[in-house]
């Protein structure tokens, strides 16, 4: 099976095709980063615009990269984000992905764009095997999943309020960094002094696995408000807080590792490719005799090849979407049906 896959959830423009015997065949991305930058976050209207411009140029690049030339023989589904995302920007995927798909004459499925995100380690050449945890962490979810086959999601905990992206970005506004400012926070949290602040490691003092992260940025502007301006504090601040966030989900690992009994941790979204993440779960993992899996950086952040992926597996299962156009800002992953492959 070869399948097209359309990632339009936000602010990234993802086109990939995915062909069950060779792999990934072609991923095209374009960023709206620079779009957005003014505004110090996304703009949904102007996202949407954007998509529209750039989908189909997209489409048609992939299918030049991969050496098609776009008939139906040549592609056996499209698969589309359908949600969660913004509500405008999402139409946009699945309007054109339904559409080729009607033209094609082969099957649709709408993706949920964190089961995209959680099987995105699939792609690499040592995928993990169910069961495992999902530590699903971006700018819009922080969440524990645990995954014992496609579509068998429980829920076991979320953040209540920001998510841990979330709580990077407007931290890093906080500290005066371009949008967006997770990636900016990261780096000069490298020059910062330990042991100069000590944050909190948020809702680790009580029994559960829900998170909460507003807090950590409120902490943060109380430092910033009465601290010295200069390079120096800026960089201490961003350091005690990568190191607060990284803790926290660690501990929060360790606590639903143990709930579950599960070896395997998969780890997820645009957060997971934080370096200090990774190396701090790797290596809680490898005490605990387990092993923690990750995809490249550039299947953590938005991007079609997941989707692709994911829309194979429930096309092999047998699921398909009808001839109706719906999309789901909101749409929880363990509602979705599970799936014999």
């Amino acid at each position: 099976m070869r399948v097209l896959g359309i990632e339009t959830s936000c602010d990234e423009t993802g086109i990939a095709i995915y062909d069950q015997k060779k792999g990934l065949l072609a991923n095209q991305l374009y960023s709206q980063v620079k779009l957005h930058a003014d505004y110090g976050g996304v703009v949904p209207e102007l996202a949407s615009r954007d998509h529209i411009r750039k989908t189909v140029p997209l489409i048609q690049a992939a299918l030049s990269e991969a050496r098609l030339n776009g008939l139906e023989l040549e592609i056996d589904g499209v698969a589309y984000t359908a949600g969660p995302g913004l509500v405008s920007t999402l139409m946009v995927g699945a309007t054109i992905g339904r559409a080729l798909a009607y033209a094609w004459g082969v099957p649709a499925i709408a993706v949920n764009h964190m089961e995209g995100h959680l099987l995105s380690p699939m792609l690499e050449m040592n995928p993990p095997e169910f069961p495992f945890l999902a530590l699903l962490v971006s700018g819009a979810h922080t969440q524990l999943i645990a995954a014992t086959g496609i579509g068998k999601y429980q829920l076991l905990g979320e953040s209540i309020d920001d998510a841990a992206g979330e709580a990077f970005d407007k931290t890093a506004k906080l500290l005066g960094l371009d949008y967006p400012g997770g990636p900016m926070l990261s780096r000069i949290a490298q020059n910062g002094m330990p042991g100069r602040y000590t944050f909190p490691r948020p809702m680790t003092d009580r029994p559960g696995l829900s998170f909460s992260f507003s807090g950590l940025k409120t902490f943060a502007a109380n430092i910033i408000r009465t601290g010295p301006d200069n390079y120096q504090m800026r960089a201490d601040v961003a350091r005690a807080f990568e190191e607060a966030i990284v803790e926290t989900l660690i501990i929060k690992c360790q606590r639903a590792l143990d709930l579950t009994g599960f070896q395997r941790l998969v780890m997820a979204g645009g957060v997971s490719t934080n370096q200090l993440l990774r190396m701090n779960m790797s290596k809680m993992m490898q005490q605990r005799g387990g092993e923690a899996f990750y995809a490249r950086p550039d299947f953590c952040t938005d991007n079609g090849a997941m989707i692709a992926y994911a829309g194979m597996l429930r096309l092999q299962g047998g699921s398909q979407t009808s001839l109706m156009i719906s999309v789901y800002p909101r749409w929880p992953i363990e509602e979705l049906p599970a799936i014999i492959t």
